[in-house]
């Protein structure tokens, strides 16, 4: 059952709640600690939030991690966006949208 609460159109801008940004800075730390990140940006628009990695300040993001309320129902509202705007993976949860940067973790050593 749905809540008539969640029918409602949210005033304001979107953003991330402290569980989901807590989630999201861990995978930032790992990947700043592999050298891999260097410099990130939050922005909440009126139904989008974003969280924009980059490789080098003043670089285009090299990932945007998106939380879109409106299809929360539909494919998700969470979305990993790669260079050039293409989706990398969507989903309802973001731990397991999250999973993506996972395999980025570890690499050969020869």
């Amino acid at each position: 059952m749905s809540d008539a609460a969640d029918l409602q159109p949210q005033s304001g801008p979107v953003f991330f709640d402290r569980r989901e940004l807590d989630l999201i800075l861990r995978v930032y730390g790992r990947m700043v600690a592999a050298g891999d990140w260097r410099d990130y940006a939050m922005v909440g628009h009126r139904e989008v939030a974003e969280f924009a990695v980059f490789r080098r300040s003043g670089d285009a993001p090299a990932y945007r991690i998106e939380k879109r309320p409106a299809l929360r129902l539909k494919q998700g509202q969470w979305a990993v966006i790669g260079e050039g705007g293409v989706v990398l993976r969507r989903g309802r949860e973001l731990p397991q949208v999250l999973r993506i940067f996972d395999s980025r973790r570890f690499s050969i050593v020869e």
